[in-house]
């Protein structure tokens, strides 16, 4: 048998029931049987592993048992005051109202519930719009915005609106004396993420909150992957309106929260649908009695927990880091200093990331960007934004962590990502 033969033999070999290709090659394929007979002892390990929890998380057990008995035995309309299932209904949304207001350090009254971020990020946006239409109609937002946000200041646009879209550094952060500068007499908003969901960037939120009310501006900001991950007040940080949504905060989905600043200054909105003005007449609409107390009940774990399990989200999350980084030409996109503790976004340079996802989907539950876009071929906008080219942009993979995700599970991650990158620039490498 030649040389070319002999690197082209593959048979199976059976251990204590479990098949493992062998591979013969001096290459790559002695590293990946290495790594399949590591891996029988992940044999125990649940697959896959999900490491995309910006776009959702895994709902807690207690927020479930929590919402149970708001399906099946104290199911009434919060809105029926006649009745003691419309009284326990409305009861059980007022302690959740409660529940979330003490995570971010606001008054009950100045929640609002919603159908989630996207619903309130248009509310507060397109509410400031039209209720200070006499004041001005001129936004200052960000490249790097949500598509919720920017989607929305789009729509403002078409209405006569003037929206102001701040440019990013390469860590993605706004420059303050910019944004200070486009500031003019009809200003009325300054719309500003907290923290970025593709490379979980935090931006400077007192500095800008100072800057809008030097100049008597209201701040808004989508803080959907912040809240329940880092500690938030929304007094000390100077905000007047904020998105947040139960999602991702290990809650149901379908149900999120505005929190409307009652006093200095007492913030107006518009509301955007009409029919029986609930919510303090911001937002009609029956309420999701059992999504809202799902809701309150992750907020209320969260005030409790966060700190604690931060800290072990972001070493689990720097172990995995740094181990992909051993890999060579492999980038972190945006700041490692001002971030959220639970996200890395890597580009692995000369793969793709669709080549990437398909050699490891089946094992771990990662994204290559926005779930909200992923629904496109295009790069990310907001790696596009930090001065990624369109090739290193496509190579970029995002991970986000949480309090289920395990150190055997990030081990597992390490290995497997670490194999799959290999192969890919190998192949790659003879394809040239």
């Amino acid at each position: 048998m030649n040389k070319s033969n002999f690197e082209c033999v593959s048979f199976p070999l059976l251990w204590r029931g479990v098949g493992v290709r062998l591979k013969y090659n001096l290459n790559f394929y002695a590293i990946e049987l290495i790594l399949q007979v590591k891996n029988l002892f992940y044999f125990m390990l649940q697959l896959p592993i999900y490491l995309d929890n910006n776009a959702t998380t895994k709902m807690d057990n207690r927020v479930l048992d929590a919402m149970i008995p708001y399906f099946m035995e104290r199911y009434g309309n919060a809105a029926s005051r006649t009745h003691s299932f419309g009284w326990q209904a409305e009861e059980a949304v007022e302690y959740a109202r409660e529940q979330a207001a003490q995570l971010i350090s606001a008054e009950p009254k100045e929640i609002i519930f919603t159908s989630g971020a996207t619903e309130s990020d248009n509310l507060a946006l397109k509410g400031v719009f039209e209720m200070y239409a006499t004041k001005g109609s001129h936004i200052i937002t960000a490249v790097t915005e949500h598509k919720a946000v920017l989607d929305s200041c789009a729509h403002i646009e078409k209405l006569g609106g003037e929206i102001t879209y701040l440019k990013v550094n390469k860590d993605g952060l706004i420059d303050l004396n910019e944004l200070e500068n486009e500031i003019k007499p009809e200003t009325i908003l300054i719309a500003i993420m907290y923290a970025n969901n593709e490379i979980g960037v935090i931006q400077p939120i007192h500095e800008i909150s100072i800057i809008a009310k030097k100049h008597g501006i209201l701040f808004f900001t989508d803080a959907t992957q912040v809240v329940g991950k880092i500690p938030v007040d929304v007094n000390k940080d100077g905000i007047d309106l904020m998105a947040f949504s139960a999602h991702k905060l290990y809650g149901p989905k379908g149900v999120g929260a505005l929190y409307v600043r009652r006093k200095n200054p007492r913030v107006k909105i518009t509301a955007q649908m009409d029919g029986g003005r609930h919510e303090k007449g911001m937002r009609s609409g029956t309420l999701n009695v059992p999504g809202i107390v799902g809701f309150g009940k992750a907020c209320e774990l969260c005030k409790n927990e966060m700190n604690k399990e931060s800290e072990q989200i972001k070493k689990l999350r720097d172990k995995l880091e740094l181990e992909l980084l051993k890999l060579e030409n492999v980038f972190v996109n945006g700041s490692i200093t001002h971030r959220l503790p639970n996200t890395s976004n890597l580009s692995f340079k000369y793969t793709d990331s669709e080549s990437l996802m398909l050699g490891f989907n089946k094992d771990i539950a990662v994204s290559s960007g926005s779930a909200c876009t992923s629904a496109t071929l295009e790069p990310s906008y907001v790696l596009k934004a930090i001065g990624l080219d369109d090739d290193l942009a496509k190579t970029s993979i995002r991970f986000g962590l949480s309090r289920f995700t395990t150190e055997e599970e990030i081990n597992y991650a390490i290995q497997r990502i670490g194999v799959t990158v290999s192969k890919i620039r190998e192949m790659n490498s003879v394809g040239k």
